[in-house]
């Protein structure tokens, strides 16, 4: 079976390679769609803290099973599927008391091991997820973001129904925490970001408002659109110092902050405004197998419109390509899709 390889920064081999074939516990899933990730981005310019060369990406993914081994019970040859790329220890605190998500020895597919970037992919089958009859792969492939999203939100540990929300950052992950922050029942999502195009994907997704800081001051879109109440949650979804600096100087008092972006360099931190306002920075970072149910949910019943993400399309011989093309797009690529098969 064909395999890209990332063998250095910037730098994309195909092998042939022998397909896999599954244990007892295993699944093999024909690879047929792979979302291409801000992180895999991070990867491919060498600056990905805790990846290594030579890996093979893709954690995004969708596909078809080939193949069960003797024990597998609960997916069948022909199931479409995705699944949850995190690879656990079972062992540590976190792991023994359900936080598996944030295992100490966590790894994940396609950064700290190896990914499905290949024709044909072995997984455990109880990290394997179903996907309904009717989804496309392009939609199964984007069910791992949808996760994060879904996740991110959960860690308010709070109904958001009748909530107003603002989301710093319009790229494909603040995009989706907007779209599921309305779908769980957010009265009002506000989403800023300085790409108009973002912006107006965003007004494309259902998003109620979409602010530029260019053309319209934060400050004061917040007080004219939620009200002088302002958001009841913050997400910040960039990870960069002056949109933490923002969400901090734009919260209400008691207000939650939860930190979606991934921060290349560490940010300065007024935690004096938030000690005195008695704000909660709260972190997220991936998902658990609830938060993939509740993101296929949200798509079968309508909620999100996810089509609108995928602005690009590439075959698998052509990976290499979708990189440079994302470089020299910047803004205007959103979600970029690889096509193993078919």
């Amino acid at each position: 079976m064909l395999q890209a390889v990332m063998t250095a920064p910037g730098k994309i081999e195909f092998r042939q390679v022998e397909p896999p074939t599954p244990g007892a516990n295993d699944v093999i899933v024909q690879i047929q769609k792979i979302g291409v990730c801000g992180s895999d981005i991070h990867v491919f310019h060498g600056l990905h803290p805790y990846t290594s060369y030579p890996v093979v990406q893709g954690h995004e993914v969708a596909g078809r099973v080939s193949a069960v081994g003797a024990n597998v019970t609960d997916v069948k040859i022909g199931d479409d599927v995705t699944f949850m790329p995190q690879v656990t220890c079972g062992e540590c605190f976190p792991c023994r008391h359900g936080m598996y998500h944030i295992c100490d020895n966590l790894k994940v597919m396609g950064f700290q091991t190896g990914g499905a970037a290949q024709e044909y992919f072995a997984v455990p089958a109880n990290m394997i997820i179903k996907l309904p009859p009717n989804m496309s792969y392009e939609i199964g492939a984007m069910i791992e973001p949808v996760s994060v999203a879904v996740h991110a939100l959960s860690r308010a540990q709070e109904n958001l129904t009748g909530k107003k929300v603002l989301v710093l950052g319009a790229g494909p992950i603040g995009n989706l925490v907007g779209q599921v922050a309305k779908g769980m029942g957010a009265a009002a999502v506000m989403i800023v970001d300085f790409s108009d195009f973002r912006l107006e994907k965003a007004r494309e997704c259902g998003i109620d408002f979409a602010i530029n800081p260019k053309q319209d001051d934060l400050s004061r879109a917040i007080l004219r659109d939620f009200g002088a109440d302002k958001a009841d949650l913050i997400l910040e979804c960039i990870g960069v110092e002056p949109t933490m600096t923002e969400a901090i100087r734009c919260a209400r008092k008691g207000t939650k902050i939860i930190v979606v972006g991934v921060f290349g360099e560490k940010p300065h931190v007024d935690l004096g405004l938030v000690q005195d306002r008695e704000l909660s920075l709260i972190g997220t970072l991936m998902y658990q197998k609830k938060d993939y149910e509740q993101a296929i949910a949200l798509a079968e019943a309508g909620k999100l419109r996810l089509e609108s993400l995928v602005t690009d399309r590439f075959p698998f011989q052509s990976y290499l390509e979708a990189y440079h093309y994302i470089e020299t797009r910047k803004d205007r690529a959103m979600k970029v899709m690889i096509n193993v098969a078919g």
